[in-house]
């Protein structure tokens, strides 16, 4: 399959039901910090609303919830990898993206035979403190190159006025997450997303 090349990512279902009306088909779920047992009824009612609207649906880092909700997507951190069980993973038919900073990360993510790879932070962000500095578009043209056919994420201070250059450096698919959330007009900007990459 192909992926959408709008990809936002939010880390709770009330984001799902405002933005898959207005078409938004591939999203990510980035719950952070919550027992296992509360985040499976709200994973199984997000895949339930993306299968009703045709969307794409990947879980972060809940790899076990991810099985048990019959998730088709699931995506794992660095750190993640070090605790996920990826035999149960690939066994339970779950497509797999794996973020990288690095070439070693990017490395550590090709042995696995990844369905998606993500590089980031592009640009800088807000969103969370990072080690990394800013990758540059540069960084994205040479992910691709050594990557090939595997769909690239960019992701990382991206907007819309952004997502242009991105593409041209070689990404398929522009992640976003705070350009919406912390937009005056979510919605209008998840239209603006879309127009921009369809």
């Amino acid at each position: 399959m192909t992926l959408d090349r709008f990809y936002p990512i939010f880390d709770s279902l009330p984001w799902l039901q405002r933005t898959l009306p207005l078409g938004v088909k591939l999203v990510q779920l980035r719950i952070k910090d919550m027992p296992e047992a509360k985040v499976l009824p709200i994973a199984q009612a997000a895949q339930t609303l993306c299968r009703q609207h045709g969307a794409t649906l990947v879980l972060n880092d809940y790899w076990q919830v991810a099985i048990e909700a019959g998730c088709d997507w699931l995506h794992l951190g660095q750190e993640d990898l070090d605790t996920a069980d990826l035999p149960a993973i690939r066994r339970a038919g779950i497509k797999l993206g794996v973020s990288t900073h690095d070439h070693a990360e990017l490395d550590r993510a090709l042995s696995l035979s990844p369905d998606y790879v993500a590089l980031g932070p592009v640009y800088p962000t807000i969103l969370k403190k990072m080690k990394w500095t800013q990758q540059g578009l540069e960084r994205v043209t040479e992910w691709k190159g050594l990557i090939g056919d595997i769909p690239l994420i960019a992701i990382g201070g991206m907007s819309v006025e952004r997502a242009a250059g991105a593409f041209a450096a070689g990404a398929d698919v522009v992640s976003a997450v705070t350009d919406i959330t912390l937009n005056a007009d979510p919605e209008g900007r998840t239209r603006a997303w879309l127009e921009a990459t369809r």
